[in-house]
């Protein structure tokens, strides 16, 4: 029933398949990010699907950022999915919602953003809605995917509703970063907007009708 809500509401991603000459080059390409502590990946790899397989791997987590020099990442009072506030640091182990994070230019932002990454039974649910001040204000940019060591870091939530969101109140060195561009997140035309004041049921329900609504204006311009 979850299953069916979720994909009624929101965006299911693929399973990520990995080849094994994929498996091989993602495998060298992992070592070598950590000798350099950067990673440069060439157009022919989906940021994404190897940031996925990274995931599935190694025991590391994700933290998209428009900073491109951030050293360590301390604690912070910040407010889980739930509401909770808690004072740590935010990770994820999915590989398309820390792109996100690391191409919305946070400096545009007028009123609030709402989305998520929800896990239910293995499969994925992505959702991405801006305010429609910050929609209209040109709120992409190039940014940064740190690629960060899972030890310290714990699982948020239980339930019904379970995004995929990790917490550490431990300060964390990352082991490397990704630069990354808009058009890297995969999503980037699957972005709604919403009034700051609506509520963030009205948002989930809207959110497939508006992307729609968007697209069918899109064309009916072009024609």
């Amino acid at each position: 029933m979850r299953r069916l809500l979720w994909r009624m509401l929101f965006f299911q991603g693929k399973k990520p398949k990995f080849s094994e000459a994929e498996i091989k080059r993602y495998d060298q390409i992992y070592e070598k990010a950590l000798l350099h502590q950067t990673c440069e990946l060439d157009g022919q790899i989906h940021v994404d699907h190897f940031l996925h397989y990274l995931s599935m791997r190694y025991q590391v987590l994700f933290h998209g950022s428009n900073a491109r020099d951030i050293q360590e990442f301390t604690p912070r009072p910040q407010t889980i999915y739930t509401g909770q506030l808690t004072e740590a640091v935010f990770a994820t182990s999915d590989g398309i919602w820390p792109i996100f994070y690391a191409v919305f230019n946070r400096m545009k932002l007028q009123g609030n953003f709402r989305n998520g990454c929800i896990v239910c039974r293995g499969q994925r649910y992505y959702f991405f809605s801006l305010s429609e001040e910050t929609y209209h204000n040109d709120p992409w940019c190039e940014g940064v995917v740190y690629v960060l060591p899972r030890n310290s870091f714990k699982k948020q939530g239980k339930g019904l509703l379970v995004f995929d969101e990790w917490t550490s109140i431990e300060p964390v060195k990352p082991l490397f970063h990704i630069r990354v561009k808009p058009l890297d997140f995969v999503y980037l035309h699957e972005v709604s907007k919403h009034r700051s004041a609506e509520s963030i049921l009205k948002t989930w329900f809207m959110y497939k009708y508006r992307i729609r609504k968007a697209v069918r204006l899109h064309h009916e311009k072009k024609t």
